[in-house]
């Protein structure tokens, strides 16, 4: 069963970082692309970083020179650093995973996304 397990989410102060990590298991990661999404309270979720197979990146503009999306094959993990972090990056965060045979695309909208994990929470407080 190929399954998403995310963590590193909790509290943290405005400008603080945080580190989330998405771990795959039952396949592996080299064979996705992988995309990290939030959900803030009363809001619909939206996509934040993406990255290719091939390590292409994206990001969405509010958090560009923020973040930083990267994975590393030998764990079979993918993570999201945080720095600099806002209040309005409170939100649930989740990964999303899509068995892609292109090395350098990545996807952005949720659409494109089969596997997805449960979600963590970041709390930014001012």
């Amino acid at each position: 069963q190929v399954q998403l397990v995310e963590s590193g989410g909790g509290l943290v102060q405005a400008g603080g970082s945080l580190r989330l990590s998405c771990a795959l298991s039952g396949r592996t990661f080299n064979e996705f692309a992988v995309g990290w999404f939030r959900q803030a309270p009363g809001k619909e979720r939206e996509s934040v970083a993406a990255i290719s197979r091939g390590r292409s990146t994206f990001y969405t503009d509010s958090v560009k020179g923020r973040f930083t999306i990267s994975r590393d094959t030998t764990k079979n993990t993918v993570y999201l650093q945080m720095d600099s972090l806002k209040p309005e990056d409170t939100a649930d965060y989740y990964c999303a995973a899509k068995s892609t045979s292109f090395l350098n695309t990545y996807y952005v909208q949720q659409r494109h996304y089969t596997i997805w994990g449960q979600g963590t929470q970041v709390t930014v407080s001012s």
